[in-house]
């Protein structure tokens, strides 16, 4: 019988990563990603929220490298921009990974929402799950509209313009929220401004916030709900 020697260093070596590996924090990566339990009725489809929460991670990663080089100021949120993806290294990545992730995400949204008109998720017991998914839905589009205007070209002025002024339609208040909107009397550098605030702040400045961490809360425990019986 042949006896092998392992190393001492190797030895070493081998139990560190061991200990690394059961660590709690990766114990949990591994409940929740490799050995996670799921029902046996479903199937692929189920994945695209998840998917669309991980691109929104991504997303959220890239847009805080972005916004290091970024001036928020009417004029020169163009040329800061355009300084991003000429003279910034790999800026050119950066920019249109954003871009292109805010495309995924909402494919994956469309999707994952789909599936849900499909099995019919809007009905008794689940009408509370989609509900606080339209809430997240709309604050979703109000990100993404916030974050079209940030590079301050002739579309993103314009589609401002266009977007707020349908605000100042609402009866009584519809001015006063579309000036709210502006900082001013027409779109400018405050607009601008706030605009950033808000894509940064997720709404910080008033309880949307709030509203869309609840209903995220909500959101996952319903699905874990009728999904496990917890």
């Amino acid at each position: 019988m042949i006896r092998i020697q392992i190393p001492l260093v190797l030895v070493t070596k081998i139990k560190f990563i061991m200990r690394i590996i059961n660590f709690s924090f990766f114990k949990i990566l591994n409940a929740h990603i490799v050995d996670y339990p799921t029902p046996s009725n479903i199937n692929y489809i189920w994945s695209f929220g998840s998917l669309a929460g991980l691109f929104l991670f991504l997303q959220i990663i890239v847009g805080i490298l972005l916004v290091i080089f970024y001036t928020p100021q009417s004029l020169l949120a163009f040329s800061s921009t355009e300084y991003i993806i000429r003279d910034v290294n790999n800026g050119w990545l950066l920019r249109y990974l954003h871009s292109n992730i805010a495309s995924f995400f909402f494919i994956f949204v469309y999707i994952h929402i789909l599936r849900g008109l499909y099995f019919k998720s809007y009905f008794n017991p689940r009408k509370i799950l989609w509900y606080t998914g339209l809430i997240i839905f709309i604050l979703i589009i109000a990100t993404a509209f916030i974050g079209y205007v940030l590079p301050w070209g002739q579309i993103s002025f314009w589609g401002a313009t266009v977007i707020t002024n349908l605000f100042s339609a609402i009866p009584i208040f519809g001015k006063n929220i579309a000036q709210w909107l502006w900082g001013g009397y027409a779109i400018d550098n405050a607009t601008l401004n706030r605009f950033l605030v808000c894509i940064i702040f997720y709404f910080c400045n008033n309880r949307s916030c709030w509203v869309a961490f609840t209903s995220c809360i909500i959101h996952y425990r319903i699905i874990f709900r009728y999904l496990f019986w917890l």
